[in-house]
């Protein structure tokens, strides 16, 4: 790992350059600007407060637009990193074929500036919380480590998936299913335990302790709406997973990085 932290430093400049490109290219041609990285999980939190509250009747939830609003927020980071992660070697075949730079700091550029929208994003989450007069506490602090510990899940997922996605081909597709499917079981816009907890406590538990990103998201809003304390050891316990995944990952990458450059 010594190899990882020494190439992470020396390559941090040209990464952290390349974050701040890729957000003005994405606003550079677009009317509303980076007001769109508000207005998108704004927008889509409209439709899936609609959709559960008004359809489905789980409006119930003191403070549901910002509930769905974080779920949005925390989804769409973790969505977009991992996806984009797939195919994460071959889009940036201009610059591997030339020059070397640890792949994996592809990832952590994509958590940099998708991350900073998720932010941006979280700026009209404190003003639903002013809104809604979402009482302070203390556990509202934990959301700053419970960010970090989503960005570490991303990371851990997607250096499996970009070392695999530059060999299968069809792997963009076996993720975006996963994906879904995985948006769908992490109670993006109802919670897990109301609808689950007294009928099927068993799934309720595996839904939400064996999908790290669910377990997140649930501890988040917890945090910030309803005073509560994380679930430290299960936070610990995928920590070390994630952790685990992310030095293997890491190993494969720098292990197989060379012929990348021959199959792309």
């Amino acid at each position: 790992m010594k190899k990882f932290i020494n190439d992470v430093k020396k390559f941090w400049n040209y990464s952290s350059y390349n974050v701040k490109a890729e957000l003005k290219s994405e606003v550079a041609g677009s009317f509303l600007s980076w007001l769109w990285w508000i207005l998108d999980p704004l927008l889509y939190m409209l439709v899936y407060a609609f959709v559960a509250g008004v359809i489905f009747g789980a409006s119930s939830k003191p403070y549901f637009l910002v509930f769905v609003f974080i779920g949005l927020n925390c989804w769409q980071f973790f969505n977009r990193v991992v996806r984009n992660s797939v195919k994460l070697v071959s889009n940036k075949k201009s610059i591997v074929t030339k020059v070397y730079i640890p792949k994996y700091m592809f990832i952590l550029e994509k958590i940099g500036t998708n991350g900073f929208k998720m932010l941006v994003s979280f700026v009209i989450t404190a003003l639903f919380m002013v809104y809604y007069q979402v009482p302070l506490s203390l556990n509202m602090l934990w959301v700053v480590p419970l960010l970090i510990m989503l960005g570490i899940v991303a990371f851990a997922f997607s250096t499996i998936i970009m070392h695999f996605g530059v060999f299968v081909e069809d792997l963009l597709n076996i993720v975006t299913v996963g994906l879904q499917l995985v948006f769908y079981l992490s109670g993006i816009f109802y919670d897990i335990a109301d609808r689950l907890a007294t009928k099927h406590p068993t799934m309720c538990n595996i839904l939400v302790y064996g999908n790290p990103v669910a377990l997140i998201m649930t501890d988040i809003r917890n945090s910030l709406l309803y005073n509560q304390a994380p679930h430290f050891a299960a936070l610990g316990i995928w920590l070390a997973i994630c952790l685990v995944i992310s030095v293997i990952g890491i190993k494969i990458i720098y292990r197989y990085e060379n012929s990348y450059v021959k199959i792309i």
